[in-house]
């Protein structure tokens, strides 16, 4: 299974070096197996998989313009079908492939992300790319971190639900850190409240707006026509 969350690494010297080619190498055998299996595939859910398991590879290879080719086909698909995990995949391939619509790309993979309840690990991550991709004092950054605590509440328990709420917490303190540098806990808790960063009522709206100005209001769907769709 893809690991969505990326933790910071550090690459040191020499054997992490010899480490890293290693790594690389093993990772060029396994897109050509990926690929051979592929090409033997007759079963559509069978061959979308193996797609996107090629394109993350591609990504840690840097073929970063093959993975945008090799997937952005396969979103309106699964929209028509329904398949939001697997759609709001492909934009976390799409936004990763830094190509021109990559910021687009990641827009959408969050409105999916936020309305439709996908792995939780998956949503907070393409809120996460949001939060990295925002400048210093961000409202923006703030309310998407926000929602990554909210989706963390919601849609986990046990240990997964102790990791993820951990994470966002974290994820929420550097924001605040970053955004009004915001140290104390008594501050924080003030800093949220003002921001109203604990209502979801208040943020979910500001955070559909973020995402409309980042796509320049051109969808590559029909929101209206999929909310009308959703079940209560």
């Amino acid at each position: 299974m893809h690991k969505f969350l990326q933790q910071e690494t550090f690459l040191g010297e020499a054997d992490c070096s010899e480490d890293a080619k290693t790594s690389t190498q093993v990772k060029a055998v396994e897109l050509d197996r990926k690929q051979a299996l592929l090409d033997q595939a007759t079963d559509p859910e069978e061959q979308l998989k193996l797609k996107l398991e090629m394109a993350y590879l591609m990504l840690d290879l840097e073929q970063r313009s093959e993975a945008w080719d090799l997937v952005h086909p396969l979103l309106e698909p699964c929209i028509n079908q329904q398949q939001w995990q697997y759609a709001a995949e492909i934009c976390d391939i799409l936004f990763q492939a830094d190509q021109a619509d990559s910021i687009k790309a990641l827009a959408h993979g969050i409105w999916l992300g936020v309305t439709y309840p996908i792995a939780a690990d998956l949503s907070i991550a393409l809120l996460q790319h949001f939060v990295d991709e925002s400048p210093d004092r961000s409202d923006g950054a703030a309310v998407a971190a926000a929602t990554a605590c909210y989706i963390a509440d919601i849609r986990t328990e046990g240990e997964e639900r102790d990791s993820l709420t951990f994470f966002t917490n974290q994820l929420l303190g550097r924001v605040a850190r970053s955004h009004s540098q915001v140290e104390e806990q008594d501050i924080f808790n003030f800093w949220v409240q003002q921001l109203e960063l604990d209502e979801p009522t208040k943020f979910l709206p500001r955070l559909s707006t973020a995402l409309d100005v980042i796509t320049e209001h051109q969808w590559w769907f029909d929101r209206d026509a999929l909310r009308a769709n959703i079940k209560d």
